[in-house]
């Protein structure tokens, strides 16, 4: 007798699970999001450096620093990234990889 095999109604993976909901694609911008948020405010923190004094080394407003700073707030250009990471003595570093 053939034994049916029953699909996991949660998926194969936490991958497939998140593609079937239709959410993996939001879920990657904002964990993306929130680990630069988290990295640029744990060397600005290191640095000493007050978000005042970020925001005037990236010749922008402390609210819109704020909003780089923000780890759900997706909204944010490369190029500003690339500014704060700039004002802190970093660059940023942008890859391409092989979806999963």
């Amino acid at each position: 007798m053939k034994s049916k095999r029953v699909k996991n109604p949660a998926g194969e993976t936490f991958e497939s699970l998140m593609q079937d909901l239709g959410i993996r694609d939001e879920v990657y911008e904002t964990a993306t999001k929130r680990v630069l948020a988290w990295q640029l405010e744990q060397v600005r923190k290191a640095n000493g450096l007050t978000k005042r004094a970020m925001a005037e080394a990236m010749r922008t407003s402390r609210s819109h620093l704020d909003r780089v700073l923000d780890p759900n707030n997706v909204e944010v250009s490369l190029a500003t990234l690339e500014r704060a990471a700039r004002a802190l003595g970093k660059r940023l570093k942008v890859e391409l990889v092989d979806a999963a």
